[in-house]
């Protein structure tokens, strides 16, 4: 038998484990000399790196629908945060940072949230959605991802997916944070915004740049190891000169194994692969 972490003892050792590494951020961000950025502007940048959208209600199997509205509610107050937000070069943006402690104090409501690998619920849920969209942004743009928490498992079925699966982050405040840092020559600013039940985002800069990017999925296919599947892919990022239209160079951003968390008969059966 393993020993139980010290956090996995009881819901009070949890607290206490939290609280640690709450501060231990704060400790390293104080002393870090890391140039975070904090200015927003109202007036948008011209040029347009990166956009995207994504539905705010989806059909998610077993999970209670107010959960979802309460997200909605969650991530259009984190967008009065994040929106018209500023990076100089050298900076980095922080997602906890921008946003602050999601409480019910701030009218953070309870949401969908991952704990454990399990679906759960807790004040502030569903703003990985949105941590996701952000990444998305980032992903088709010359700026630097500094530190990412991938979801380690396959939690729900597709419902009318626009990006490779397993291209998300997990957040948690504050120490499971979604970073990245502006190493152009430019400011760029995020605007992110809700419309017609759509998380909408804009990825902006003073000057065009020279590249466009497309992220490609590779051999997707759910495999049956022992008595559980897994969903398996790559994911590729492509780097196309603007002007030539020419590929510049092609990179491997992620390789999926993630185990599937959801009832197994809603896997589509044409993309269960055999090796037999």
């Amino acid at each position: 038998m393993s020993r139980r972490l010290f956090c996995e003892i009881n819901p009070f050792c949890y607290a206490i484990s939290v609280k640690k590494e709450r501060f231990i951020r704060r400790i390293k961000d104080a002393f870090g000399g890391e140039k975070f950025a904090k200015g927003t502007s109202d007036k948008e940048l011209p040029c347009i790196i990166s956009s995207h959208s994504s539905p705010l209600m989806r059909r998610l199997h077993g999970v209670d629908a107010s959960l979802q509205e309460n997200k909605i509610t969650n991530i259009k107050l984190a967008c009065e945060k994040v929106n018209g937000t500023v990076v100089y070069p050298g900076q980095t943006f922080s997602y906890w940072k921008t946003v602050g402690n999601p409480t019910a104090k701030r009218g953070y409501k309870e949401g969908l949230i991952i704990s454990k690998g399990r679906l759960s619920s807790g004040i502030g849920g569903g703003m990985c959605q949105m941590g996701n969209l952000i990444h998305y942004l980032v992903l088709n743009s010359p700026l630097e991802v500094t530190e990412l928490h991938h979801h380690s498992d396959a939690l729900f079925p597709d419902d009318r997916r626009r990006v490779p699966f397993g291209t998300g982050t997990s957040i948690f405040y504050n120490y499971i944070d979604y970073r990245f840092k502006n190493t152009t020559d430019q400011p760029v600013q995020l605007l992110l915004w809700t419309e017609d039940e759509e998380l909408c985002g804009e990825l902006r800069s003073e000057r065009e740049t020279p590249y466009r990017y497309k992220l490609i999925e590779e051999g997707h296919c759910f495999k049956k190891e022992g008595g559980d599947y897994y969903r398996i892919s790559e994911v590729y990022r492509s780097v196309i000169d603007k002007n030539t239209g020419k590929e510049i160079r092609r990179e491997l951003i992620l390789k999926n194994h993630s185990k599937v968390m959801y009832d197994h008969s809603l896997i589509p059966k044409e993309q269960i692969k055999n090796d037999n």
